[in-house]
């Protein structure tokens, strides 16, 4: 039954990339499992690899006694002698068992217990060897086409890729090559699951970085990209070296490094952007080949207001909103995008207002349009040498406009609760209470809780909280 084990244990070893020891293990397990089928589970039973002699030993232990009571865990001590002769009452002594005829089934449990075993081994032995390997680049062949996803096989084990990582338009035929990124490598009850993904934006950049040697240098970095599968991609560059110009290391001569992965990509059309620690000048390189005027930058609420002149504004927006959604996605910058004639609109309503609310002029109102004080609910909020910082104008100034917004904030508060009360009044005028008695207590308890309530407002305000 284990003629050449040592040779089978090798052989499975260097096939499966299974370590030798996992493989004895299986083996002691399965032979142990089997034995205790054949002489039962209550016994103590122990499997041993010999490797001199190549094969699983399995042992029975027992006590020496002088006087036997329980033949399957008790031996006499004439009998232990013969096993081990220096063995003492009290002793416990392995006793071979004969393992060459355990009978079908038992063999038949050993074996799927072995295959078990081995299984999962090679199951760890290709998750450790891919999760290391988690975002690199593989090439595998289309083993099989199913329902919703394609079966691709890479040598030692399969990868999944399913249709929506696919790139939109492509399809691929059985025994076709197919590279893609190892998106996630997960450990399963049926073994180790590799999923592989054409679609997310580190194959992008894993493409560069094949197809640019700057980039495998570390010479020039790839800061981060953003796509849209199939249809168009940005992708941002830097060189720590003034002498190396990234944008046309990427391109290469004639375009051949970019446009290899622009055949790779099945067309997609790829923008090369450089990269600035500058957000604003960052901001308007993502949006190219629009032109930019004029940014504003909301820092609290990370987003950005961009003008363009009025035959820019297409361009920028790109089709349907393709080129902003990119920037946006590349920048991590929530960016709109408005023509100088709507901005200018606007901003005339609202620097109209301030002058007319606040009483202030409108070089001090367009400051405040400028730095996003554009309402007075913001203007409360602020402490007088806040404003001053941000204004350059007197504390006193700052002291007077900021008790407006707040003389303004008080009114709204007032308005707002005037305009709920008569609502209510409107209701209730249209229901009839259930008594006149009952009716009255409600309204006056109402009135009582709006005062309250309107007085707390009040106080909100004039704290600027």
């Amino acid at each position: 039954m284990y003629f050449d084990l040592n040779y089978v244990i090798e052989q499975v070893g260097k096939e499966k990339g299974i370590p030798k020891e996992t493989i004895i293990e299986a083996l002691e397990e399965a032979i142990l499992s089997a034995s205790k089928k054949k002489y039962g589970s209550h016994l103590d039973l122990e499997a041993h690899y010999n490797e001199e002699l190549g094969e699983i030993e399995v042992f029975q232990f027992k006590t020496v006694v002088e006087e036997i009571h329980e033949p399957d865990m008790e031996v006499g001590e004439e009998e232990a002698r013969k096993h081990d002769p220096e063995c003492t009452v009290g002793d416990a002594i392995g006793i071979k068992l004969d393992t060459s005829s355990l009978g079908r089934i038992a063999a038949q449990t050993a074996k799927q217990i072995i295959i078990q075993k081995v299984r999962n081994a090679e199951s760890d032995v290709i998750y450790n060897e891919f999760k290391g390997k988690k975002g690199e680049i593989i090439t595998g062949v289309i083993q099989r086409v199913e329902k919703n996803h394609y079966i691709i096989n890479l040598g030692r084990t399969e990868a999944l890729m399913p249709y929506k990582e696919a790139i939109p338009g492509e399809t691929f035929r059985q025994r076709e090559r197919v590279k893609g990124l190892i998106l996630d490598v997960e450990k399963g009850q049926k073994g180790c699951m590799i999923l592989m993904s054409r679609t997310h934006p580190g194959f992008l950049m894993k493409l560069f970085e094949l197809e640019v040697p700057e980039i495998q240098e570390g010479i020039i970095k790839i800061i981060g990209a953003a796509r849209e599968p199939g249809e168009r991609a940005k992708i941002s560059v830097n060189s720590e070296d003034g002498d190396i110009d990234p944008i046309g290391a990427c391109v290469g001569v004639k375009g051949s490094r970019v446009q290899s992965i622009v055949q790779e990509l099945r067309g997609e059309k790829i923008d090369i952007i450089p990269y600035s620690k500058d957000i604003a000048k960052f901001v308007c390189n993502t949006l190219a080949p629009a032109r930019v005027s004029k940014v504003y930058i909301n820092e609290e609420e990370h987003s950005m207001e961009v003008i363009v002149n009025d035959d820019q504004l297409s361009l920028a927006i790109g089709k349907k909103g393709q080129n902003v959604r990119l920037a946006s996605k590349l920048t991590s910058w929530k960016i709109d995008i408005s023509s100088e004639s709507e901005v200018e609109k606007t901003s005339k309503k609202i620097i109209d207002e301030l002058i007319d609310n606040l009483k202030v002029s409108e070089i001090l109102a367009r400051i405040l349009h400028d730095e996003y004080l554009r309402d007075p609910k913001d203007i409360a909020k602020l402490t007088p040498e806040e404003m001053n910082k941000i204004t350059s104008i007197s504390v006193e100034d700052c002291r007077r406009i900021i008790d407006e917004a707040r003389a303004i904030m008080v009114e709204k508060t007032r308005q707002a609760r005037e305009d709920k009360e008569n609502e209510e009044r409107r209701l209730a005028a249209a229901s009839i209470p259930d008594t006149p008695e009952e009716g009255g207590n409600e309204s006056r308890l109402e009135e009582e809780r709006h005062e309250s309530e309107a007085k707390q407002d009040e106080t909100n305000v004039s704290t600027g909280e």
